[in-house]
């Protein structure tokens, strides 16, 4: 499949993605999708011997499957979903079934806690695009945005957090930078991501820090 093709293709996903997603919660929305797309784009640069083209489409979809996941309150994984149904959307759009097989691999195993480890440089990539917007800036808004949307508390002590279910009133902003956020730069799966992780990371940890402060002494 020649560029002009390639291009003409992927914009034809795009817009199917961005029309399923229109509906979807905030902190997983289009937006969201694009801002990974961003990431991958950014990782690319460093990562120079990836698949281009799969991890382009794999960014766009990746998170195709998650309407159904957040419907069903976490029940399902949308990773493992999204894999069949970002095949099943390449197949209709002519891709050839290698590029498909990739693509989907990359959907599959993008998950923080997902069944599937990442094991390609591209499945990597699209990891690590992922996981810098849950962490930093971005990741401290969609955290409370997440928990908003649950009706959990603004905040609450360490202690309430850790010991608490997820999607209860205890599940707060704080409660995801405790049991995940803070963990994320160690699992990160390149060098480039792992550095700019980093830096989030201790933005976080300086803002949790802060708003203890204010609301405990």
């Amino acid at each position: 499949m020649d560029d002009i093709t390639f291009a003409r293709k992927f914009e034809e996903v795009a817009a199917l993605v961005k029309a399923h997603l229109e509906t979807a919660p905030g902190c997983h929305d289009f937006d969201h999708t694009m801002r990974v797309f961003r990431n991958a784009e950014m990782l690319l640069k460093k990562e120079i011997n990836a698949d281009v083209r799969t991890v382009k489409l794999a960014a766009i979809l990746h998170d195709i499957a998650r309407p159904g996941e957040m419907a069903s309150k976490g029940t399902s994984c949308h990773a493992e979903q999204g894999a069949v149904e970002a095949a099943a959307i390449l197949q209709d759009a002519g891709f050839d079934e290698e590029l498909i097989q990739k693509v989907s691999g990359c959907v599959q195993k993008h998950r923080y806690r997902g069944r599937f480890q990442p094991e390609t440089l591209e499945e990597k990539i699209i990891y690590d695009a992922d996981k810098l917007d849950s962490i930093g800036a971005i990741g401290i808004g969609r955290a409370f945005h997440f928990a908003g949307r649950e009706n959990a508390r603004l905040h609450n002590t360490e202690q309430e957090a850790v010991n608490s279910a997820a999607y209860s009133r205890e599940d707060s902003a704080y409660r995801e930078y405790l049991v995940k956020l803070q963990h994320v730069e160690e699992k990160m799966l390149t060098e480039a991501g792992r550095s700019i992780a980093h830096e989030r990371s201790k933005f976080m940890h300086r803002f949790f820090e802060q708003l203890n402060h204010e609301i405990y002494g």
